[in-house]
């Protein structure tokens, strides 16, 4: 599964980055993550367990993952490994390039699939990636875009 989402931005690549880098305060700016808690803290970024809503309809599903997170300051990028919870394994990319109309911020997952045998493919393809890797993934994306627009950073 690869999963690309893509939104230009009108706010500085600085202010957009520090949004997107400042995990721990993402409950406070998005209401659809319950909770992000560092489980271990480095430089560079660390451990991170974070857990949001997806409402489908009516229901409110509950999503929980732990990713080892690197904030490259050079690059600009911040990226993910998912260690724990069903997408163990899932590689995730936020990338920032400056374009005229301000900033294009792209959040792209790689991912094979849970590990289920003969389920995996259609799963991370037809389910999981559409239904909540892209819902969250866009849900993200636009509340930290407002913010840095509103000048939040």
């Amino acid at each position: 599964m690869i999963q690309v989402d893509r939104r230009i931005v009108a706010a500085p690549l600085a202010a957009m980055f520090a949004l997107a880098a400042d995990v721990e305060r993402w409950p406070a700016r998005l209401p659809h993550y319950r909770w992000v808690r560092m489980l271990e803290r480095r430089a560079d970024g660390g451990v991170v367990e974070m857990a949001a809503w997806r409402d489908i309809g009516p229901l409110r599903w509950p999503t929980w993952w732990v990713s080892e997170m690197t904030v490259d300051r050079q690059a600009p990028a911040v990226r993910y490994r998912h260690v724990r919870g069903i997408t163990r394994g899932m590689d995730v990319l936020w990338a920032f390039a400056p374009v005229p109309a301000g900033l294009e911020v792209t959040i792209t997952h790689w991912w094979d699939g849970p590990r289920w045998p003969l389920l995996r493919g259609p799963a991370a393809n037809l389910v999981i990636g559409p239904l909540f890797v892209h819902a969250i993934a866009q849900r993200t994306l636009a509340g930290l875009a407002r913010a840095a627009e509103r000048g939040d950073a």
